[in-house]
This record gives structure tokens, sequence and C-alpha cells, in this order.
């Protein structure tokens, strides 16, 4: 049985994209909370554990690629389908971006005849939920 993922290994608004270079997945809690005269924290969690797919970068993409990855957050909010690891199943989950950078190509080969690039480096974005359930 081949197990290899061919594909993305997450949907942004139902697109897969290249598997990433870099990813970090982020489970975060939100607690509301405060410390008491003693100094002990008294608080409670508020709401559901919220994800984060941080640190996510591709090394290289090129042009068109980038480009329809960036338009997925024209209207800001997105729609990510993500396997849970805390859950060890599929979520969807509304989501919005970070900032997005991408850096030029440091080699001539990746340049058109008019001065554009071809390919980007370093494509980054960190795409976080917003928590609704």
């Amino acid at each position: 049985m081949n197990n290899k993922v061919t594909g993305g290994i997450f949907k942004i608004n139902g697109n897969i994209y290249p598997i990433p270079s870099n990813l970090s997945g982020v489970i975060a809690t939100m607690v509301d909370a405060s410390r008491n005269a003693n100094g002990v924290m008294v608080g409670q969690k508020v709401g559901r554990d919220q994800y984060k797919l941080d640190n996510l970068q591709w090394n290289m993409l090129d042009v068109q690629t980038w480009k329809n990855i960036l338009q997925e957050f024209s209207d800001f909010y997105v729609t990510v389908t993500l396997f849970a690891p805390d859950t060890a199943s599929w979520k969807t989950l509304k989501m919005y971006p970070g900032d997005r950078t991408q850096e030029y190509p440091k080699s001539g080969i990746y340049y058109n005849t008019d001065g554009s690039p071809t390919h980007w480096i370093n494509c980054k974005v960190n795409i976080i939920d917003v928590g609704e359930v």
C-alpha cells in the first residue's frame, strides 16, 4: 500500500497547493485568566482550541501558483481543511492570513526578458483560525 502524499496536505477554499517546504501546526487554548491575591492563576478556558498553520513556507513557487495562493485571501477569510493532530481527523475551519511575504530570485535564470520573475523564493504566510464554532 502506498501512503505517499502526492497532493497538498491542506486545502484553501477547497483548492490544493504544493506541499510546503516548512509548516508548523499550533493549537492555542484561549484562557480568561488573572492572578488572585496569592499570585495564583485563576481562570478558565474560553471557547474551543484554535489552530494556526504557522511558519508556512514554500522555498520556491512559480509566479502563477503564488499568485493563486495570494488571491485565495482576497476576501480575507478563507475556508481551510487541515488534518488536526488532537483529533487525528480532518477539520474545516474559517481562517484568515497573516502577512504574506516572498523574495525575488537571486539568479537571472528565474527572470523573463522583460525583467519580471518566473518564480518567487521563500513564499511565506501564517493562516490563523478565527475561532468560530
